[in-house]
Parts: structure tokens; C-alpha cells; sequence
């Protein structure tokens, strides 16, 4: 018994030393995105509409925006300001409705509808420019040719919002 006690102060320092050197240089969190240590704070300049973009709406930008803003402020110990260390801006640069499916009941005609969106990112770390990136991103959702695009559009428009804002996400702080 003696013997285990002899060593306890030698192991007690071999973990303490142990963890001293392992101890983290980036900051983590539970969505397991990798933020920078330096980066303390975040902006989203507002998401503008290219001419492509129009046909979402005119209060869409501001609805991508917040989304975007909404999800990194969620998912990160960052604080949200007019020009962060971290800046995304960019514009929705694609929206488009098209046919994917033929009906079998009608061979000229198409069973499920497709509504597309495109935006373009521009992400900048201001404390390391290699770092940034400047990417496009495009999510798409089906619906049934029998609906108008205005009846369902919103829960639409919910889904393909996420999956980009999560693309967004990913593509910055996990370098996906």
C-alpha cells in the first residue's frame, strides 16, 4: 500500500502536466464548428437580390439575412456586430421554378415542380485572410405541379433556408 502512495504525487503531476500541454488553441462548440480563438465577434451584411434574385420577393433578403445571422448567433459564442472579425456578405443570385417530373397521367405535363436558390457568399476572417472564402451555394425543394408556388412557397422557402444557411455554416467554421 505504501508503495501506491509513493507514486501518487508523480502521477498527479504527470496529468496536470498532460493536460497543460494539450490544452486547446480554437475555440469549439456543441455544434462542433471549429471558431477561430481570435474571432470574438461576427457580422452578416445584408443578403442582396440580384436580378436573378427578385422573383423571391422584396422582404426575401431580409429573411435570408436573419436566418444566416439568427443560426451563427445560435451555434456560436460570437457576438453579432456591424463589422465583426468574421463577415458574410453576398446575394441571392439565382431563383427559379421548373418542372423535374413527368406525369404519367399526362406525358406533356410535370408531377412534381422544383423551386431552386442560388446565393453567393463572401466570408471573411479580417484576423487571418486565408481563411475566407468567396462561394456559391445552391438548395433546391420539390412540390406537387397541382399547387400554386404562392400556397406553398413560405414552408418552401423555410426548408432551402436552412439547408443553405447550414451549408454556409459548415463551409466556414468546418471547413466542409
Amino acid at each position: 500500500m505504501r508503495k501506491l502512495y509513493s507514486y501518487t504525487p508523480k502521477l498527479i503531476l504527470a496529468i496536470m502536466l498532460l493536460f497543460g500541454l494539450t490544452s486547446c488553441h480554437i475555440n469549439y462548440t456543441l455544434s462542433g464548428a471549429s471558431i477561430p480563438p481570435d474571432a470574438k465577434t461576427f457580422s452578416v451584411q445584408y443578403i442582396t437580390l440580384s436580378d436573378q434574385g427578385t422573383l423571391a420577393g422584396p422582404t426575401y433578403s431580409q429573411t435570408f439575412t436573419d436566418a444566416l445571422r439568427n443560426y451563427i448567433a445560435s451555434n456560436c459564442k460570437l457576438a453579432l456586430v456591424s463589422k465583426g472579425d468574421l463577415d458574410f456578405q453576398g446575394s441571392v443570385t439565382g431563383y427559379t421554378v421548373a418542372p423535374v417530373a413527368a406525369s404519367a397521367a399526362a406525358p406533356n405535363a410535370s408531377s412534381l415542380t422544383r423551386l431552386t436558390v442560388t446565393v453567393d457568399i463572401t466570408y471573411t476572417d479580417r484576423n487571418d485572410s486565408k481563411k475566407g472564402f468567396n462561394a456559391t451555394f445552391s438548395r433546391y425543394a420539390d412540390f406537387p405541379s397541382s399547387s400554386q408556388l404562392t400556397s406553398v412557397q413560405n414552408d418552401l422557402l423555410t426548408q432551402i433556408d436552412n439547408q443553405l444557411v447550414q451549408d454556409i455554416f459548415d463551409k466556414a467554421f468546418n471547413n466542409w
